[in-house]
């Protein structure tokens, strides 16, 4: 992390009580208007979250970044949501405008790629539903290991 981010970790679950079902909300179409915070995540469970938010009626997915050397996946998220952020086995970083933007045409960070560069998805990812999607994502590997 890059000196002057700030983040937050869950280490509690908790639901949220969202109507919100994969459709865009103002915070995911709209622009922000300042730099993109990042939840950080498993690339594993960030693959299938991907997949979920692909697959819903809003496809309402921004720019993810991939981290090869951390076998990460982050989602570009509205400004402000770090502050709230609470998926357990996840962490929201504020970028403060460091490492990471919306028009970004390389990867901010050798060693990481874009999974969905800016320019061919939503500005941001509309973090209600990234959080709906990462729980989904979290059942349905927990249901897939527990089949070994």
């Amino acid at each position: 992390m890059e000196a002057g981010m700030q983040s937050t970790q869950s280490t509690e679950f908790r639901t949220s009580q969202s109507t919100a079902r994969h459709m865009p909300t103002r915070e995911c179409s709209a622009p922000p208007q300042q730099a993109p915070d990042l939840v950080t995540v498993p690339a594993r469970q960030g693959l299938e979250a991907v997949d979920i938010l692909r697959r819903g009626a809003g496809d309402c997915v921004g720019p993810v970044i991939h981290d090869d050397g951390c076998d990460t996946l982050g989602f570009l998220v509205p400004p402000g949501t770090a502050d709230a952020w609470d998926v357990p086995g996840s962490t929201c970083t504020q970028t403060q405008g460091r490492g990471v933007g919306q028009a970004a045409p390389v990867p901010p960070v050798e060693g990481t790629g874009w999974l969905l560069p800016p320019g061919d998805v939503e500005l941001a990812t509309d973090p209600t539903v990234l959080r709906e999607a990462l729980g989904e994502a979290a059942r349905m590997l927990e249901a897939a290991d527990n089949c070994r």
